[in-house]
């Protein structure tokens, strides 16, 4: 086995890195100044050469609130972007795994989401996430899209090492606890996904680990837990007239708990 891990300086696909290393599997792993996924030829040539077993597309733009004024990019990235990945898949006869987000959902069921519930996106992030799903879907059979929510890691900067520099510099920090979901650490992500890859059972899924809360509580328990004077205090973001409503702006991520689930 030899795996393609685009997106690799990120904390997902660091991990993937390392899980791999765990295992003593072959990976080749790029980033967007050595690959930029958004070229298909770039990506066909890249993929011809290395002749990798599978792609495990980690590269995502992630901006949440930025992509309201930059689509253009969003769309690239979290569309075609996986597009091209996933054409070069097909052409060369292996399976890709793609990661989408809980923001493909609006929040409003007012419990859990499985994979059979129809995605309806309110922001422009979450509309570009959706994109990468269909477009994938469409080009290949050979797929896994696996939706993720709250990913918290070593790497890039995330809620939890947010809430940590907050913690250190104020008395006193406020958390929404309007916005609740389930955290999924990479550490447990790598290995999950790793044995997704080789079940060869293709399809959609949601992962993260069990549980679920609100910002606010996972905020007071990382406070908690590092040891750090600060209070955690329950705010609302403007304009949410109840918890768990429909939201007003692209900040909002969903109410969701994943399952492991086929």
């Amino acid at each position: 086995m030899k795996i393609m891990i685009t997106g690799s300086d990120g904390q997902l696909g660091k991990d993937l890195q390392k899980e791999c290393q765990s295992r003593a599997i072959r990976f080749l792993a790029s980033d967007v100044d050595v690959l930029d996924i958004c070229d298909l030829k770039e990506v066909q040539e890249y993929v011809w050469m290395a002749h990798p077993t599978a792609i495990i597309n980690c590269a995502a733009y992630n901006a949440v609130d930025q992509a309201e004024t930059d689509f253009a990019k969003a769309k690239m990235v979290n569309g075609i972007g996986p597009k091209n990945l996933a054409i070069a898949a097909e052409e060369a006869g292996i399976p890709i795994i793609h990661f989408s987000t809980d923001f493909v959902f609006n929040g409003d069921k007012g419990s859990a989401y499985s994979i059979t519930d129809q995605p309806n996106p309110i922001s422009r992030y979450g509309q570009s996430k959706l994109l990468g799903e269909q477009l994938v879907q469409a080009v290949t059979n050979r797929f896994f899209v696996v939706r993720l929510s709250w990913v918290f890691g070593a790497g890039n900067m995330n809620f939890v090492k947010k809430v940590l520099e907050w913690a250190k510099k104020k008395d006193v920090i406020k958390i929404v606890d309007d916005q609740v979901s389930s955290p999924a650490y990479v550490v447990d992500l790598a290995p999950a996904i790793l044995d997704l890859l080789e079940t060869g059972s293709f399809g959609l899924y949601h992962l993260t680990n069990q549980g679920h809360c609100s910002r606010y509580e996972w905020a007071k328990l990382i406070v908690e837990k590092a040891g750090l004077d600060a209070s955690v205090e329950p705010a609302r973001r403007p304009g949410a007239p109840t918890f768990r409503s429909r939201p007003n702006g692209p900040s909002f991520l969903p109410w969701i708990t994943f399952r492991y689930q086929t």
